[in-house]
């Protein structure tokens, strides 16, 4: 008996179980896509940082930046991309592809420089249909000249191979576990030189381009996987800048609705002490305003508003700045300067009235003569 229920509980909680993680990998399948875990614009921004394509390869492949989250292959681990360059003329281009086993890859992007006839450089980072969509095309306008222009067009210029492959990688390299999309794409940017500017288009420059990619392209993930396309993925959507549009649209709405929440407030506000006073004399105002509302007490308080009546008598009513003009003018200070002044206008009155005393005197003189 012990033996049957053990088998019994047992086999009721292992179905269970498994419909329980069937339904966790369904969910995380149709929240995210493949394109979202390689931003090509993190591609274009550590391109343009490159000295070399073998510095390029090792920034793509660097554990502390964690450019790329792909994991194609599913084994629980970042595919570690190779760059494959073939050239003709003025047009280089160069192949990012993933290594996903042994002699298996797959393109995941490719970055065309061109130098057109005046003699400017010109950098498109396409991504693979496959993966992107059609015409997925990050067109990059660098702050400064990169350094690896240098490297295209100087004297000491030599294709690149990457002679890495399954099994065999640099020693700087360790793969690391894919993060959740989410956390990838907040965490890529801090990568992107924002002094450069990013746009897209849909108009690929190249044609020689074209028949380059032809020479060296991989797709065996593809082939092994014809209805994982873009397209099949993303039914009605183009390529991946349709899908980020869609993203972004949905995401904005959820942020809005709590400024409008905010507005209501105004309404419960009441200045403080409103029931505890009323002056007879705000009466005649108030009674005013409740004359078309309804015959409530609610109304009636409103109205009543006092303190925001005496607030404005109380401050023209206020004495300090009325006195301080009026008691400078009435200190007797300045009054008693002027009235100092008649005792010094005393003094030369009575020498000017001595003075001509001697004049009479004179007068009897003249009789005696």
């Amino acid at each position: 008996m012990r033996k049957l229920l053990f088998l019994i509980i047992a086999g009721t909680i292992i179905p269970c179980f498994n419909i329980a993680a069937q339904d966790v990998t369904t969910v995380e399948a149709k929240s995210v896509d493949i394109s979202e875990n390689l931003d090509l614009e993190a591609i274009a921004s550590v391109f343009g940082e490159a000295k070399d394509l073998e510095d390029f390869e090792k920034k793509l492949n660097d554990p502390e930046l964690q450019i790329s989250n792909l994991d194609l292959n599913g084994d629980g681990k970042v595919d570690y991309l190779r760059v494959v360059e073939t050239s003709e003329k003025n047009t280089h281009l160069i192949a990012i592809q993933a290594v996903i086993g042994n002699d298996q890859f797959q393109d995941v992007a490719t970055v065309e420089v061109e130098k057109d006839e005046k003699g400017e450089t010109r950098v498109q980072v396409v991504g693979d249909v496959y993966m992107y969509g059609p015409n997925y095309i990050v067109q990059p306008v660098y702050v400064s000249p990169p350094v690896i222009f240098m490297f295209f067009w100087g004297p000491l210029y030599h294709p690149w191979h990457s002679p890495y492959y399954w099994g065999y990688y640099p020693p700087y390299y360790h793969p690391w576990r894919p993060h959740p999309t989410p956390y990838y794409r907040s965490n890529v940017h801090l990568s992107i030189n924002v002094n450069n500017s990013y746009h897209r288009t849909s108009v690929r420059y190249s044609n020689n381009a074209v028949n380059l990619q032809k020479q060296v392209k991989r797709n065996d993930y593809a082939r092994a996987n014809p209805g994982n396309s873009f397209q099949k993925r993303n039914k009605g959507l183009k390529n991946s800048n349709e899908l980020q549009r869609d993203r972004n649209k949905k995401a904005k709405p959820a942020a809005r609705p709590g400024n409008n929440d905010s507005r209501p407030v105004n309404k419960d506000w009441k200045p403080s002490g409103d029931r505890k006073a009323k002056p007879a004399t705000t009466n005649k105002k108030a009674g005013n305003k409740p004359a078309n509302k309804p015959n409530t007490t609610k109304p009636s308080q409103k109205p009543a508003l006092t303190k925001p009546a005496h607030k404005p008598t109380q401050k023209p009513a206020a004495t300090k700045p009325a006195q301080r003009p009026s008691q400078r003018p009435a200190t007797t200070k300045p009054a008693s300067k002027p009235g100092g002044t008649h005792k010094p206008a005393a003094r030369p009155t009575n020498t000017y009235r001595t003075k001509p005393s001697p004049a009479k005197k004179s007068r009897p003189k003249a009789r005696r003569r």
